[in-house]
Formats: C-alpha cells, structure tokens, sequence
C-alpha cells in the first residue's frame, strides 16, 4: 500500500501560480500511476490531470490544458501539480491519488488510494 499526502494548497489571486505537492509513504510511488482530482463544494470529485508510473504520459483534463503541468520525481517519491494563470472557478479541494491502472480518460473509480486532499481558494 501507498500513502499520500499533499500539500501547497492555499489562498491565492486569479491569474497567480500555486505548486501542490504529493508525498508518497509505504509503498515506492514509482509502482504507481497517480492522478489529481478535485472538488469543489456541491460538485462531484473530477479530474484534472493523471501522469504514468515512469513520467513518460501525462493526461489533462480540457479546463485545465496549457494551465496546469503534472510532473513526478521517483527518486523523491513525489509527484507535483503546477498551477498557472489560476481562474475562481479552480476553487476546490485538491486530492492526489495512485492506481495500478488506469485509462486514458481517468475517472476517480481507477484509483485505489487518495490523499486527505488540500484546499485551493481563487479570489477575483
């Protein structure tokens, strides 16, 4: 098993960047695919973006596409989400999540572990 934690989730201004961070304990975190997903209040659970065990394929959701960059470091058992040009509607909680497998177009039903998730709040 894996454990997550994420975090540099926080308040921000539209159009700034944030830097949300996974930290994987357990399991090495290269024996995994991870994703983000967020939330926001009412909605359900979506997809942002998903990256391959090795780094080599990234997926993303439409919204975020030429915003966001997912990237990992094995060796530091991390995976990142770089967060550019944030919009208020990027308001949401934030959630990390590994899986074995997973399709091209990842739902939140492929992943088996998930972080606690952090908050990002976009102000106008």
């Amino acid at each position: 098993q894996v454990q997550l934690v994420e975090s540099g989730g926080g308040p921000v201004q539209a159009g700034e960047s944030l830097r949300l961070s996974c930290a994987a304990s357990g399991r090495t975190l290269s024996y995994y695919h991870v994703g983000w997903f967020c939330q926001a209040p009412g909605k359900e659970r979506e997809f942002v973006a998903a990256i391959s065990r090795s780094g080599s394929a990234t997926y993303y959701a439409d919204f975020v596409k030429g915003r966001f960059t997912i990237s990992r470091d094995n060796a530091k058992n991390m995976v990142y989400l770089q967060m550019n040009s944030l919009k208020p509607e990027d308001t949401a909680v934030y959630y990390c999540a590994a899986t074995t497998q997973f399709s091209d177009r990842p739902t939140s039903r492929e992943f088996e572990y998930w972080g606690q998730g952090t908050q990002v709040t976009v102000s106008s």
